[in-house]
């Protein structure tokens, strides 16, 4: 019983630590890198960390986070997020929780999956922080596709780039950075996974 009571509250620790992560990236430079349609995200790697360590549950509420953070972001900042929520405020909730959310769930879920079918080994920890950023762009795009592409701002953004479907699109506005994202977010993501799990291991 005082086992299994210990083994909660250093869950509950370790997930405390990472949300108060993923709000110290949210709201400084080190969650995000700015560029003129779309920022380059960062917050996946803590999402990714606890999806990973501590299941789809925390990965879901990990991401719930980083989504709610996002949402906020559209009622101060001046980019993309922010002409979203003045032209459908639902849909921009979706876009930036609902997204975020899932990309965590489904972090946990496939590592879980991974990690039983490849028994621990560490191509399911590169797999599964990999498809924490990659979920987070189709989810995000996706529902922006989903909910906007018909709107005179995202027409616009076709016209500018001189395309004229969804995916597209996708492709001409996320190339580069979304590969940074995916890249960056993965690396360090799986990284930090292992050296954590293999010290939680020792420790046990």
């Amino acid at each position: 019983m005082k086992n299994s009571n210990r083994i909660d509250t250093r869950r509950l620790v370790q997930l405390a630590l990472l949300a108060a992560i993923t709000l110290v990236m949210a709201y400084t430079p080190l969650g995000y890198f700015r560029t003129p349609f779309l920022s380059v995200s960062f917050l996946t790697v803590p999402v990714a960390i606890g999806a990973i360590l501590l299941g789809p549950t925390a990965g879901a509420l990990l991401g719930l986070i980083f989504g709610l953070t996002s949402f906020a972001d559209a009622f101060t900042g001046a980019g993309m997020k922010a002409i979203l929520l003045a032209l459908n405020p639902a849909a921009c909730f979706v876009t930036t929780v609902v997204a975020r959310l899932l990309c965590g769930l489904l972090c946990g879920l496939l590592f879980a999956a991974l990690a039983k079918a490849l028994k621990g080994g560490k191509l399911a920890y590169i797999l599964a922080a990999l498809s924490c950023p990659l979920c987070n762009t189709i989810f995000f795009m996706g529902f922006i596709m989903l909910f906007y592409f018909n709107s005179d701002y995202i027409q616009g953004m076709c016209a500018d780039k001189g395309v004229g479907n969804p995916f597209t699109l996708v492709i001409a506005l996320v190339g580069v950075q979304g590969l940074i994202e995916l890249v960056v977010c993965g690396i360090l993501a799986s990284a930090i996974s292992m050296a954590v799990a293999k010290f939680l291991q020792k420790k046990a």
